[in-house]
């Protein structure tokens, strides 16, 4: 509870709100978990499964663990209580983790992009080897690293002016209030930092995967048309390539419209002039929403691999029927069963 001069405001959210937060964002951290893992093991395990396009697929399946590890659970708490409870290593680690592993999705994604546009597009020229791929994600991580160290620069942990939290409900003992916020020496630099953000890992990525998807698309409706090989063989490569075209298509349009909402509340918070009861109403409950379903598709990738790729599909349906797997459910299961006797005694 936080206390502004003498008026007190209200605990944060409800019960119930808390606790649709609480297990929304669980749930994806879970299957954000248990996916990108299965996807890594499958990759490493199987040599078949080490080409190009899945090492850059092995790649964001890392920068979405990173989400789910350093993000999701941190973004929890800070829209449920009052205030930043974290040391300001976290704060810095937190913000700075989110951007780079967000930017490195991206430029994955247009990594891919233009992998299978020089690979269906241009078929003669040579393709990509593994090492080449390899440095490339080398530098999708410099250069994610790099475009956000203003972050990791500007963000602190502060304490707020006039602001102040009852302890037990006593109004004679308060603690200060902090919060974790990008403290810019100039307040302009920081509305700069954010359009420069929504251009580089946003607006730029977008266009370019939709030129490099829209030429793919051409070019393999222009090759099925004009096709001199025999029917049924080209019929086969046709729909192999469209498939994957698909699954890649899919990836990087729900990563993009995952996030469009929080770069909209992100440009809303920074140029529309909100005042003070907006900022707060925007705060409790769209910002949650919208980190919710930006984190959701660290998620869903996964998801949509195994749906779209035969490789992916008999990899997790390898893992799931293997031994360990079972025992590591089985005694999951079992302890969750013991916690529940014991709480119910």
């Amino acid at each position: 509870m936080a206390l502004e001069g003498s008026d007190i405001s209200e605990a944060l959210h409800s019960l119930y709100v808390a606790a649709s937060y609480i297990l929304a964002y669980s749930f994806i951290f879970l299957l954000c978990m248990m996916g990108n893992i299965l996807v890594c093991v499958i990759v490493l395990g199987n040599r078949r499964m080490r080409t190009v396009t899945n090492l850059f697929i092995f790649n964001l399946a890392i920068s979405d663990l990173l989400v789910g590890i350093f993000c999701i659970p941190t973004t929890l708490v800070d829209n449920l209580i009052t205030g930043w409870p974290f040391s300001n290593t976290v704060c810095k680690m937190s913000g700075f983790v989110q951007g780079v592993s967000v930017s490195a999705s991206v430029f994955t994604l247009v990594a891919i992009a233009v992998e299978r546009f020089r690979c269906i597009v241009f078929p003669l020229k040579p393709k990509l080897t593994l090492l080449v791929a390899k440095t490339a994600i080398a530098s999708i991580w410099v250069l994610a690293v790099v475009i956000m160290c203003p972050t990791a620069v500007a963000l602190t942990v502060e304490k707020v002016p006039f602001h102040y939290m009852v302890y037990n409900d006593d109004f004679n003992q308060t603690l200060p209030l902090y919060t974790c916020y990008e403290n810019f020496a100039n307040p302009k630099m920081g509305k700069i930092y954010t359009a420069v953000l929504l251009t580089h890992i946003y607006l730029v990525p977008l266009t370019v995967i939709t030129v490099m998807y829209g030429s793919i698309g051409v070019k393999l409706c222009s090759s099925v048309v004009g096709n001199r090989e025999p029917q049924a063989n080209a019929a086969m490569i046709s729909q192999k390539k469209i498939k994957v075209i698909k699954m890649l298509i899919v990836v990087a349009l729900l990563f993009m419209l995952s996030w469009l909402p929080l770069w909209t509340l992100l440009m809303m918070a920074d140029y529309a002039g909100l005042d003070r009861e907006q900022i707060d109403f925007l705060t409790s409950y769209v910002f949650p929403f919208a980190h919710w379903l930006a984190f959701s598709n660290s998620s869903i990738n996964p998801i949509i691999y195994g749906y779209y790729n035969e490789n992916f599909k008999r990899g997790f349906q390898a893992v799931c029927k293997s031994r360990s797997f079972c025992y590591l459910v089985q005694c999951q299961l079992w302890s969750r069963v013991a916690k529940w006797e014991k709480s119910g005694r």
